[in-house]
């Protein structure tokens, strides 16, 4: 069976990872797991969100963490919308991340606007950020499926990427939001997303509520994909899709893809020791394989 030589692994646990979770995290630990990660040989990240403190205060240091951890690599802050924008103008971060729910009803529950109305406020902004030379990465969420509409249909997947793709974005994230997708609809979708879009970077980006991450993160290598969001510890959730546990694990996806013979860049031994800097402060404990393993020898 051939796979590629290479992956990237796309770091979100800083950003994604950490955003929902109950306990603020002191600035000072999310700089040194921040650190350590990029030590462990991550190129690119999702460090944090310029989005309204008063609704999300895990991201109110937001602006002293991109002063602090911007490096060469690719550094990813997301931004919502233009009052988020503007805030990364501000700083020296060159790489912006907006998202939008393939289902009218998540996107509802998340920022109060339909998809359409989403993607009309978006591409002007994707737009400017492209003038001014931004990479600029687009998170599609509920892919697969929706915790209120059910199956999402595959046509609307790729009809909302095509535009994306068509708005000027470098790179579309393409999320199970929910963990409800299995290997043959991962297959099945980004196969059809390669083929339509062989310009645009594309990563698929997994949840692990039902345990099928790593099987479906297998089934979209057989696609072509190389590209993949993981989250360190599998640190996350998503509040507005009931019943979505974390990211799939990235020491657990390296893990899998240096075993197969596939090079990541990743130092497990590095990741681990991240991990261990940030589990003390969460309001759970760390349960991935990989780490749990290692934690026993």
């Amino acid at each position: 069976m051939d796979f590629p030589k290479e992956a990237v692994l796309i770091e979100v646990g800083p950003r994604d990872g950490l955003q929902n979770e109950k306990n603020f995290i002191p600035t000072e630990v999310k700089k040194a797991f921040i650190h350590k990660l990029k030590q462990a040989g991550f190129k690119e990240m999702e460090l944090t969100s310029f989005v309204s403190p008063k609704w999300v205060p895990q991201m109110k240091d937001a602006a002293e963490i991109v002063e602090s951890c911007l490096d060469n690599g690719r550094n990813f802050v997301l931004a919502p919308n233009q009052k988020g924008i503007e805030r990364v103008m501000e700083t020296d971060c060159r790489a912006v991340a907006v998202f939008v729910g393939v289902s009218d009803s998540f996107n509802k529950k998340n920022i109060n606007k339909s998809t359409r109305e989403s993607m009309d406020e978006l591409k002007p902004l994707i737009a400017q950020l492209k003038e001014k030379g931004y990479f600029v990465r687009a998170c599609i969420s509920t892919s697969f499926y929706c915790p209120y509409e059910g199956k999402i249909p595959e046509e609307a997947v790729l009809d909302l990427c095509g535009e994306f793709a068509g708005a000027g974005v470098d790179e579309l994230s393409v999320a199970d939001t929910i963990g409800l997708a299995v290997p043959s609809e991962s297959f099945s979708l980004f196969s059809k997303l390669k083929a339509n879009l062989p310009d645009t970077l594309l990563t698929a980006h997994f949840h692990d509520t039902r345990k099928m991450a790593l099987a479906n993160i297998y089934a979209a290598l057989q696609a072509g994909i190389t590209r993949f969001d993981t989250s360190a510890g599998g640190l996350g959730g998503c509040p507005f899709a009931p019943g979505a546990t974390g990211n799939v694990a990235t020491e657990d996806v390296a893990y899998m893809l240096e075993r197969m013979g596939v090079q990541t860049g990743i130092d497990l031994e590095t990741l681990v020791e991240a991990v261990d800097l940030v589990a003390p402060h969460l309001s759970r404990t760390i349960e991935t394989g990989y780490y749990r393993l290692s934690k026993a020898e």
